[in-house]
C-alpha cells in the first residue's frame, strides 16, 4: 500500500491511492465501451465501407452531393456504410445508404459541444473515447473512402495509414476523393516524406487519389474484383 504523505489539514489534497483508483475506473469504462461496440458490430454479416469527411460540409455543396451518391452506390454494390454519425459528409453518405434501403451505421462521438446524430442511421453507437471509435472503424471496415475534411478527418485517415504501414492491419483500399483537395497532400508525401527518407517508396501505394465519388466506387469495386477482406490479420 502506498503511504499517504499528503497534508491532513489540506482539504484539497489528493492521495496517490485516490488517483490510482480514479484511473482504474476509467480503464474499466474504456473496456466496457470496446466490449459494447464489438458486441453490437459482431452480428453484422455485410462487408462495410467507412466514409470519412468534414462535419462542416453544407448540403448544397458538390462534396455533400458526391458523398450522398457514394452512399447510394455502395449499397447498390452490396456494401454497408459506416460514418461518424454526424452532419456534413457523414450525413450525406449515411443518407445515401439509408434512402437506398441499405445498412447505415453511425459511430457517434460525445463532444463538449454536443454532436447531433444525423437521422439516417440504421444502427447508432455512442462513444466517449476517440480511440475506441477509431478502433471500431478499423476493425469492421473492408475499405475507407475519405472526402475533404479537417483535423478530425486527418486524424482518422492518418490512423489508417499508420496501421497499414506498420502491418498492424491488412492493406485495404484507401481512397481519397477530390484531386484538387488531395493532390497537394500526395505531392507533399512524395516530394518531402519520401525524398527525406521518412517513408519507403512502397508506402506511396497505400492510398489512391481519385477525381470524384463515382471514380472512388469504381476503383473500390475493381480492387474487390477477385475477393474482399477486412483489416484483421489472422495470426
Amino acid at each position: 500500500m502506498v503511504q499517504d504523505l499528503s497534508d491532513g489539514n489540506n482539504c484539497n489534497s489528493r492521495t496517490t491511492n485516490d488517483f490510482m483508483n480514479f484511473d482504474a475506473w476509467r480503464v474499466m469504462r474504456m473496456m466496457a465501451e470496446v466490449t459494447e461496440s464489438f458486441d453490437e458490430m459482431n452480428y453484422i454479416d455485410k462487408m462495410l465501407v467507412s466514409v470519412f469527411g468534414s462535419a462542416r460540409t453544407k448540403p448544397e455543396s458538390p462534396a455533400y452531393q458526391a458523398a450522398y451518391q457514394v452512399g447510394k452506390r455502395l449499397v447498390q454494390a452490396g456494401y454497408g456504410v459506416i460514418t461518424g454519425g454526424g452532419p456534413g459528409i457523414m450525413e450525406a453518405a449515411s443518407k445515401g445508404a439509408f434512402e437506398s434501403g441499405g445498412l447505415s451505421i453511425g459511430l457517434n462521438i460525445k463532444l463538449p459541444h454536443e454532436q447531433t446524430p444525423n437521422p439516417y442511421q440504421t444502427l447508432s453507437l455512442d462513444f466517449r473515447y476517440f480511440f475506441v471509435r477509431k478502433l471500431t472503424f478499423l476493425k469492421y471496415s473492408t475499405a475507407v473512402i475519405v472526402f475533404p475534411g479537417g483535423f478530425g478527418t486527418m486524424d482518422e485517415f492518418g490512423e489508417v495509414l499508420t496501421m497499414v504501414q506498420t502491418a498492424k492491419i491488412n492493406l485495404i483500399p484507401i481512397i481519397l476523393v477530390g484531386e484538387e483537395f488531395w493532390s497537394g497532400f500526395a505531392k507533399w508525401v512524395e516530394f518531402k516524406l519520401l525524398k527525406e527518407d521518412m517513408i519507403d517508396p512502397k508506402d506511396l501505394n497505400i492510398f489512391k487519389v481519385v477525381p470524384d465519388g463515382d471514380a472512388a466506387v469504381d476503383y473500390l469495386i475493381e480492387c474487390h474484383r477477385y475477393g474482399k477482406r477486412g483489416t484483421e490479420i489472422k495470426r
